[in-house]
């Protein structure tokens, strides 16, 4: 069954790494401690509840991909459904189905939720597939950060993590990424 994506053109692609162009979306953020692994894990959880009815009015949203995972800076989140982290802090958050304003959406009945409108955003990405080990993501992040020097792009922002596939799925079909926010283009 295939689950809506954020939609981004591509500016540069030299695979398996792209620059891409995302336009402005929503997301539901919750922000969580521990390990990578159990952070990601719990905040899915979380943010599952909200979209499968626990909200007001007990609405069902239609799942996206991917579940972003970040590292919990004070910074306005930059990223589609994903994960960013460090110091074990995280926030994870889904992308709301593109049909949906801000207005739109039911509240959270956990106030750990939050949803924001996150603004157009310029992106490097490296894809993988493969288990989502923290020596894997490393790996991919260096080599990210490797490309992103290389082409003399300027990072605005800390890593994120994006998870394509359920756990169940096996790992060599496995959608990853490691994303990394970048500066505008200059004039």
């Amino acid at each position: 069954m295939a689950v809506e994506r954020p939609v981004y053109s591509v500016e540069l692609a030299a695979q398996p790494f792209e620059v891409r162009d995302y336009g402005p979306a929503i997301v539901a953020v919750v922000r969580v401690t521990g390990s990578r692994s159990d952070a990601v894990n719990a905040g899915f959880r979380i943010l599952a509840a909200y979209i499968f009815g626990a909200n007001q009015g007990s609405r069902k949203i239609a799942m996206t991909a991917p579940v972003a995972q970040s590292a919990g800076e004070k910074i306005a989140m930059t990223s589609p459904v994903q994960q960013i982290g460090g110091d074990g802090a995280w926030e994870v958050s889904f992308t709301m189905p593109a049909a949906y304003t801000l207005d739109a959406l039911p509240e959270p009945k956990d106030g750990r939720i939050h949803l924001s409108t996150v603004p157009a955003r310029r992106v490097a990405v490296v894809s993988f597939s493969g288990f989502w080990t923290d020596a894997n993501l490393r790996s991919h992040e260096s080599d990210l950060a490797a490309f992103i020097r290389a082409r003399g792009l300027t990072p605005a922002g800390a890593p994120v993590y994006a998870y394509y596939d359920p756990p169940w799925i096996p790992w060599f079909l496995r959608t990853n990424e490691v994303q990394v926010p970048l500066a505008p283009k200059g004039p």
